[in-house]
């Protein structure tokens, strides 16, 4: 987001602080209420405002319509070694999707490899988050979450199948090579910030009223027809992402989860792989880079082209935002300071 009359920048930490009073006032406790906002705080400041900043006004009315029940815990239902399945007990989706990826480090940790499945939770905001957090204690993370219908099957006109993010990280320099995206060209809370903005969305991004590809976020979100990445490549990943999801956790599926007016008691899979416990692992580090390396050395189509890794971008975003602040909507921050 690129600051202008409509933005204000708002430094991370008032942000945080502003979010942790709110939670607090609306039933969390101390300690989970600064988790979760710092959780909010850090997507906003890396750049991925709508899963941060632009999501927390719909999070706090989740969480007074009784969708989201900020005390509750995850609970293990089932052990089988280095897999877990567990009940989020409908608690805050970021907070249950952080202590899945710790726990599924302590398993990674002992066993090399640790999954940690968790049914009847909540929205996780952004999947990268939990990426960067396994990375940066070491570990390898590959997850994903499933969602309510918001995807027509290829071919279809109705929506049958979820945006199912999945993220990928590994460890990198001290922080992270990180690939988190929807089955769907462009995430719902992407189309809404590009509404918000009144901007087009650079590419096609979903079907409009007729039929038609468009890249007019509005159009789209009326439609609810996103259009799958890859086609129906992105289709049917989301379908065996969904399957994945309900058959390993033990949780809802995407058109039971659909049957509700509003998407919560949703089904996320954790895994997590110690590079320690690897063959040959002291030459892990040396591998990747060797491989970034390589792209880094591709020919770029035009001078304004750089050639990136998924998640570098982030650094950048990150260090800007410390340095100036968090750039939000206007009209955003005062739907915030309201709550």
């Amino acid at each position: 987001m690129k600051p202008d009359d409509q933005t204000v920048r708002i430094p991370a930490g008032h942000m945080k602080n502003v979010f942790s009073g709110i939670l607090k006032r609306t039933g969390f406790s101390d300690s989970k209420a600064d988790a979760c906002a710092g959780i909010f705080t850090l997507n906003s400041l890396e750049g991925v405002y709508s899963h941060g900043v632009n999501r927390f006004p719909r999070f706090i009315r989740n969480v007074r319509d009784g969708y989201v029940i900020p005390e509750a815990e995850p609970a293990l239902v089932h052990s089988a070694g280095a897999l877990e399945q567990w009940d989020g007990n409908l608690g805050p989706g970021p907070l249950n999707a952080s202590f899945a990826t710790m726990r599924a480090a302590e398993l990674a940790e002992k066993n090399g490899i640790g999954l940690v499945a968790l049914a009847n939770t909540n929205h996780w905001m952004r999947g990268g988050t939990y990426g960067w957090q396994a990375a940066r204690k070491g570990f390898i993370f590959i997850g994903w979450t499933n969602t309510e219908a918001n995807m027509p099957a290829w071919g279809a006109a109705d929506a049958r199948v979820g945006n199912n993010p999945f993220v990928i990280a590994v460890p990198y320099n001290g922080e992270a090579i990180v690939l988190d995206f929807a089955m769907t060209q462009f995430s719902y809370g992407k189309m809404e910030t590009y509404k918000r903005e009144g901007k087009k969305l650079p590419f096609p991004g979903g079907f409009n009223s007729e039929g038609k590809l468009t890249d007019d976020p509005g159009e789209i979100l009326l439609t609810r027809r996103a259009l799958p990445i890859g086609n129906w490549k992105g289709s049917g990943f989301s379908l065996l992402l969904d399957i994945l999801a309900t058959v390993i956790s033990g949780g809802l599926s995407t058109h039971e989860i659909t049957k509700s007016s509003v998407e919560y008691s949703i089904s996320q899979v954790f895994i997590l792989i110690s590079p320690k416990r690897l063959h040959k692992h002291s030459s892990v580090g040396d591998a990747v880079q060797k491989i970034i390396d390589d792209l880094k050395s591709s020919t770029p189509e035009n001078k304004e082209t750089k050639i990136r890794y998924p998640g570098e971008n982030v650094l950048k975003i990150r260090n800007e935002n410390l340095k100036s602040g968090i750039p939000v909507s206007r009209d955003v921050w005062r739907e915030i300071e309201t709550l």
